[in-house]
C-alpha cells in the first residue's frame, strides 16, 4: 500500500477555522480545539440574537408609537389604533408608524383623527344601509351581487 498524504487538506481546514476566529482573544484564536468550540458558540449566539433583535425592534416601535399617542392627548390607545388601521386596510406597519411618530408627530395625529372620523361616519348612516362584508353576504346567500342593500 502506498502512503496517502493529506496534510494540506487538514491545514486548509484549520486555516479556514483560524480565519473565522482571527478576531477572538487569547487561546480562542490560537488553539485549534478551542477555536472550533468558540466558532460553534459564536454561530449559535448569532442565530439566537438575530431572532431576539427582531423582537426588540418590534418592542421599540410599539413603545415609540404608544408614547406619541399618549403625548398628543388623543383619547385613543395603541391597540385601538392598530385595530382601526387593520379595519380600514391601511398598509402601515409598526416600523413606518414609529418613523412617522418620531419625525412628524402631527402626521400621526392626522392619521388617527382620519380613522376616527371615518368610523363616526359609518355610525351615522341610516339603518337601511349596512356594511358589506364577505361573511354577511355569504350568510344572506347573495354572494358579491351588491355592496349596499
Amino acid at each position: 500500500m502506498t502512503r496517502i498524504k493529506r496534510g494540506y487538506i487538514a491545514r486548509r481546514r484549520r486555516r479556514k477555522i483560524r480565519l473565522f476566529a482571527s478576531s477572538f482573544r487569547g487561546a480562542h484564536s490560537r488553539l485549534t480545539r478551542t477555536i472550533t468550540q468558540q466558532k460553534i458558540r459564536a454561530l449559535v449566539s448569532s442565530h439566537r440574537d438575530r431572532d431576539k433583535q427582531k423582537r426588540d425592534f418590534r418592542r421599540l416601535w410599539i413603545t415609540r408609537i404608544n408614547a406619541v399617542i399618549r403625548e398628543t392627548r388623543v383619547s385613543y390607545s395603541y391597540s385601538q389604533l392598530i385595530h382601526d388601521l387593520y379595519k380600514r386596510q391601511l398598509l402601515l406597519n409598526r416600523k413606518i408608524l414609529a418613523q412617522i411618530a418620531i419625525s412628524n408627530r402631527n402626521c400621526l395625529y392626522l392619521i388617527s383623527n382620519e380613522i376616527r372620523r371615518k368610523e363616526v361616519d359609518w355610525k351615522n348612516t341610516p339603518k337601511k344601509f349596512k356594511r358589506s362584508s364577505p361573511e354577511n353576504e355569504l350568510r344572506e346567500g347573495e354572494g358579491m351581487k351588491s355592496k349596499l342593500l
